[in-house]
């Protein structure tokens, strides 16, 4: 199921009206791609082929509009049904079309990450699991990151940026709050599915930045020893 990329931000408080982790179900359908991860108050853009995963869309639609996104453990990842990785978040249709040949084309907003108990039996064609949010109930609310070095962010990411060729509004990113900027740099930078997972687990936005700042000078050193001296 691949990924075709990730839409603009969007930030809010207590997204869709849930507060706390009993505002939401404890068993929850769910989506595993790998290298895809879906932070509180994301949005993920997904494009919807396979049967089971088709159905499993039109189920969430007629009810609640949530779906667990959760990455396959490594070395599962081509396996039909794979172990499946220790946390997910849990998200929101937002938006939703359909193509002429059948396919789904859905955004995802994320509310809450979960751990995953255990997967439940229930007759249906895709995967459900029992989940909890309690260890992660500070996703309920906008991080403000005020211990982050914005200025030091920044300047790696521009780094990366300019290493990797990527094109990036920068005015935009300046005027974003920190958990955005660091949000939406753990999802769509390319790192292997292991990192983004890193990233994913850290339970607070400072330690999560502390992983992201990692993986940015782990890449500029890895770039630096593969350019050859002049």
């Amino acid at each position: 199921m691949p990924l075709t990329g990730a839409e603009p931000y969007i930030c809010r408080m207590s997204a869709f009206g849930f507060r706390k982790p009993s505002d939401l179900p404890q068993t929850i359908p769910l989506f595993p791609l790998v290298g895809a991860i879906l932070m509180p108050r994301g949005v993920l853009a997904l494009n919807v082929f396979e049967p089971r995963y088709l159905n499993m869309v039109d189920d969430a639609l007629g009810g609640d509009r949530l779906i667990g996104m959760i990455q396959p453990n490594a070395g599962d990842e081509d396996d039909p049904s794979p172990d499946l990785s220790d946390v997910g978040t849990v998200g929101r249709i937002t938006a939703f079309s359909e193509t002429e040949d059948g396919r789904y084309l859905i955004t995802l907003t994320g509310i809450c990450r979960f751990d995953f108990n255990q997967e439940l039996e229930t007759g249906a064609p895709y995967r459900q699991a029992l989940v909890s949010y309690d260890a992660f109930e500070g996703d309920f609310a906008q991080a403000r990151g005020e211990r982050i070095d914005r200025d030091a962010l920044i300047k790696s990411l521009k780094s990366y940026a300019a290493l990797h060729g990527f094109v990036v509004d920068w005015d935009s990113v300046e005027q974003a709050p920190t958990e955005t900027i660091v949000n939406v740099a753990a999802q769509i930078c390319p790192f292997d599915p292991a990192a983004k997972q890193a990233m994913l687990e850290a339970i607070t936005l400072e330690d999560r930045t502390q992983t992201l700042l990692a993986l940015l000078e782990w890449d500029r050193a890895a770039g630096d020893e593969q350019r050859p001296i002049q």
